[in-house]
């Protein structure tokens, strides 16, 4: 069924591979969660974020990313909304303070709420990230034939989602091993700050497109 579009796929899958490694607002949030609550929360996270791309994939293969590209006062809307909370992250975790407990253990907390929680940060994370519009607009538009059906396009973006959501679960898994996390968590509260500074930088980014 696909093999007609293997070109088309294996391009597809090379340019979300280099888009989707890049240090990017998603990237800083799974890692922020890996050091701070541990690899569950931080898979969880990994989760929401891959729910973030399929909302991506709906609209783009619906046609209302066409309308956002027509629109400019729609796509303007869009990416004001991504700055501004990429902004509030970016605060919040700029204002991090020091731990005062002594040992290295992550609190973990396994409650439904928090359990939510990181999943909605995830979500909504990638959900406003202008960045995977873009992207998504780009490669639906540029390298996805019109003449490829429906059916493969869905294939498509499936495949997008999924492995997404593997790869910031590779990153939650890493990030949150004993050794690799106890490098940070001694000053995780400045580990904190540069990650906000990072969020706040992309927002910065955005804000100029808006001048």
């Amino acid at each position: 069924m696909i093999a007609p579009y293997i070109n088309e796929f294996a391009m597809i899958t090379l340019i979300h591979l280099l888009a989707v490694i890049s240090p990017g607002p998603d990237f800083a949030v799974v890692i922020r969660q890996s050091v701070s609550f541990g690899r569950k929360t931080a898979i969880i996270t990994s989760l929401g974020i891959g729910a973030g791309i399929s909302v991506h994939v709906f609209y783009t293969l619906l046609g209302i990313g066409f309308i956002l590209t027509q629109s400019a006062n729609a796509f303007m809307i869009a990416k004001i909304v991504g700055a501004l909370y990429l902004t509030y992250l970016g605060v919040k975790l700029l204002f991090s303070k020091a731990q005062t407990a002594t040992d290295t253990e992550v609190k973990l907390d396994s409650n439904k709420n928090h359990n939510r929680r990181a999943f909605l940060l995830g979500f909504m994370t990638n959900l406003l990230n202008p960045k995977a519009t873009l992207f998504f607009l780009a490669v639906f538009t540029s390298i996805v034939s019109i003449d490829t059906p429906l059916a493969i396009q869905s294939i498509y973006g499936i495949w997008i989602t999924v492995t997404t959501a593997l790869w910031f679960s590779l990153v939650s898994f890493f990030f949150s091993q004993d050794k690799v996390r106890a490098k940070f968590v001694s000053h995780g509260y400045l580990f904190e700050r540069v990650m906000g500074t990072v969020l706040l930088i992309f927002a910065a980014k955005l804000a100029v497109a808006f001048i």
